[in-house]
């Protein structure tokens, strides 16, 4: 057993998990209204599976829109499978869940990011804010003794009971 509790990873399958769920309830009754996604995925990863000329256009990532037109759209546990149009050409691809990189509903304005640190060791980040959101995942909240006493800046200030003003 661990000495620490894996959070990070933890996040990562829980927020994989909503993206199936998602996904799965559109396969099944399509996109409500005016929902539609932005997904950015990581082409070199394994099980991703494309178009050879696709991969060649895209060799580090991709972005797929799912909207008007999107066909055949399969979900499993490990990743989903669609086929999209390309300039009048119908595509089929699997994605895994582990190659997506972001997932963006803007008419929500809703969106997650998965951001892998450099390969020294280090663990993946996840982002769940929206996209334009200025946050860096690697600043952590402080830990309680990390944080500074609040100072009472308003030593003079009169404190009144709310009794006074009931009937």
């Amino acid at each position: 057993m661990s000495d620490t509790i894996d959070y990070g990873n933890l996040m990562h399958t829980a927020m994989r998990g909503l993206i199936q769920k998602v996904l799965q309830d559109v396969a099944e009754n399509g996109l409500p209204g005016a929902h539609h996604f932005f997904i950015t995925f990581d082409t070199r990863q394994d099980g991703v599976e494309l178009a050879d000329w696709l991969h060649d256009r895209f060799p580090e990532d991709m972005t797929i829109v799912m909207q008007h037109w999107f066909d055949n759209l399969e979900v499993s546990d490990v990743g989903f499978a669609v086929t999209l149009n390309f300039g009048d050409q119908p595509e089929a691809m699997f994605i895994p869940y582990d190659a997506i990189r972001t997932f963006v509903d803007p008419s929500v304005e809703f969106g997650l990011r998965f951001e892998s640190q450099d390969e020294e060791g280090e663990e993946d980040g996840l982002s769940c804010v929206p996209e334009d959101a200025p946050v860096e995942t690697e600043e952590l909240a402080p830990m309680a003794e990390d944080v500074p006493p609040i100072e009472d800046e308003h030593k003079d200030a009169e404190i009144v009971s709310l009794d006074s003003f009931r009937k």
